[in-house]
Formats: structure tokens, sequence, C-alpha cells
């Protein structure tokens, strides 16, 4: 599987990371088969691996570690911190206090004694960017941390991050990870310009939409069932007019895939990967058969009038509802920020 760098780290990562969600309660809860899902998928040839703290409330973490036992020196690993992992409220967050006490808590869990990228989950407008890239800089400086990054960042606070790094003088978010694929193309407009200005790598997460483009959403059938549609109808409950134009492109999409002789799960990520500004596309298998049906989008290549029938399906910077940015802005979720 070929490299690439992540930003300008000099860094080598795959161009697929392998996400690790879905490892434990929240989808396969058998440690045994997702620790054998994980060793494939190294074996495979895939470097760079990509959990979070509030993942099954640290078993994510936990399946991880053991399954990186005798191999941690050949993985990039990357976890998360910000999602609330307790009934307290200072048991989440961006603060000091909490990203210092969680990173301790993620190095047990991951059985390991260093962290090669530690991301900011999401971006918190309570807390001062100062105070987030003060604590992980001294993380860095006490070497429990290699780099940082930011998840689902809007552009304007990627770049207020990096300005008040460099007038402060505190290391800088590395990359960025937002929500990419074929139907979720908002972060084409500026996010993605933004990273590749900066220098910043990209791992995109939740490639194949959060399973819209797994091939099982067609016209004229039962949708699928699973726990996710169940929890976020907003994104896939039918009866919304923003679903159901999801579902007509993604109809499109996979009739388009069947012409060009791929799976619509090869054409999803290898369309992620085409893009300049994305170093790996996170996949989260759940499954072997899962893991097996992604591994080969790396090698795949799509010619530019694809692309451009691509484009006719979906066009550029389109997002199908807020619900899919994986990120509401504050003056939008809260009608009293926008009135005196």
């Amino acid at each position: 599987m070929e490299r690439r760098y992540l930003g300008r780290t000099g860094v080598s990562v795959s161009p697929l990371c392998l996400g690790a969600m879905m490892f434990g309660a929240w989808g396969n809860p058998d440690h045994d088969e997702s620790i054998r899902i994980i060793h494939r998928a190294l074996d495979a040839g895939i470097n760079f691996i990509d959990t979070a703290d509030v993942y099954s409330r640290g078993e994510s973490e936990e399946i991880v570690g053991r399954a990186l036992a005798g191999r941690r020196d050949d993985v990039v690993l990357a976890t998360k911190v910000h999602g609330a992992m307790g009934d307290d409220p200072n048991e989440r967050g961006n603060s000091r206090r909490w990203i210092v006490r969680e990173c301790d808590a993620s190095l047990r869990r991951l059985q390991t004694d260093w962290i090669d990228l530690y991301q900011i989950h999401r971006w918190d407008r309570q807390t001062d960017h100062d105070e987030t890239l003060a604590a992980l800089t001294d993380l860095v400086r006490a070497g429990k941390v290699r780099y940082f990054g930011s998840s689902t960042y809007p552009p304007s606070e990627i770049v207020a991050a990096q300005w008040v790094a460099e007038r402060r003088g505190r290391e800088r978010f590395v990359c960025e990870q937002p929500p990419y694929s074929i139907l979720v193309r908002g972060v084409e407009a500026e996010v993605l310009p933004v990273c590749q200005e900066i220098g910043m790598g990209v791992i995109s997460w939740s490639p194949l939409a959060g399973g819209w483009l797994t091939g099982r959403w067609r016209q004229g059938q039962e949708p699928p069932t699973s726990t996710r549609a169940e929890r976020l109808p907003m994104r896939y409950d039918l009866s919304r007019p923003a679903n159901q134009r999801k579902l007509e492109a993604t109809e499109a999409l996979a009739q388009l895939a069947e012409e060009a002789g791929m799976s619509l799960i090869h054409l999803a990520i290898a369309f992620v990967l085409e893009h300049p500004a994305v170093t790996a596309a996170i996949v989260g298998p759940r499954t072997m058969e899962q893991l097996e049906s992604q591994l080969g989008a790396a090698e795949l290549r799509l010619d530019p009038e694809l692309l451009d029938r691509i484009d006719a399906i979906v066009p550029p910077g389109t997002n199908f509802s807020f619900a899919d940015a994986g990120f509401i802005p504050p003056a939008i979720e809260s009608p009293a920020l926008r009135r005196r």
C-alpha cells in the first residue's frame, strides 16, 4: 500500500486509516474478533489507526491497545479527547484540566507510552484556543504526545487556532479530521482549501457517508436497519426530504459504479482519496467482511470523466442537511445567539 505524508510532519501513513469506533459495545463486542480485524488491516499494509476515548467509553482504546502488543512501533496511533466520559461536567471538553487527565487515561487504556496523534474531537466555544493549545503543547514537551490535530472544526476556527499558536508560541494543529464523502461535500468549499494553504494533513471520516454508500441503500428496497439509523433519524429517516434526495443520489451513484465495473464502496473511498488535500480516508469496519470489502479501494484511481459524472450527481460543496456535517454551528443551533 502506498504512503502519504501527514501534512508537513514528515510522518508517512497509509491512505487508508483503520477507524476503531466499531470495536466494542458500539459495534462489535467480541474483543478477539476485533483484534483479528486490526491484525488483518496491519498485514494488508495499513499503518495508521484512529480511535477515541469516547468510543464505547474507552473500550475501543483498550481493544486497540491489546491488538498492538508487540507491534506498537510499526503503527501511527491516533486518538481523540473532548466527548463526555462521565456525568461530571468537567469530564469532557477542551480544558487543560480535562485534556491532561484524559491523556493519561488514554495512555493506560492503549498500553503505550506515547500517542502519535492526539486530536481534539470537536471545537468548544466555551474554551479559549490558547487554553487547549497550551495543554497540548505541554503534552508534546512531556513526551506523551508526538503531534496533535483537530476534528470537525469549522474553517474559521481552524484558522483561529493557527493564529493563536503562532502568536502565543504554541505547537500547532498538524491535521484536521472532517467528514467527507460523495454525499457530504461541504468541506470542499473552505475546510479542505484552508488545510492545503496552511499545510495541514486531512484524515477524512465516514467516506461511506455513515453506511449510505455501502450498496445497502437502494431505491425500491426496504431501508436497512441499524442502531445508528435509530440513534440519528435526522440522517436516515426517509420521511425527511433531504434523506429522500440522498437516496436518489445514492441510487445514481450505485448505477454509476456498476457501469464503471467497481463496487460502490470502492468508488466512494477512491473518490475521497482523489482530493489533493486528503491524506487518508478512515474506514471503520465492524466485521472482517466489511474490512475486506474496503481494502482494495486504495489501489484505485478515478479518471476525470468519472469524477465529472459524480459531480453531476452531487455538485461540489454539497451537503444534503446540517445533520450530515458532524457539527452544527452554535449560532445556528441556539436561537439565543441570534437574538438581542
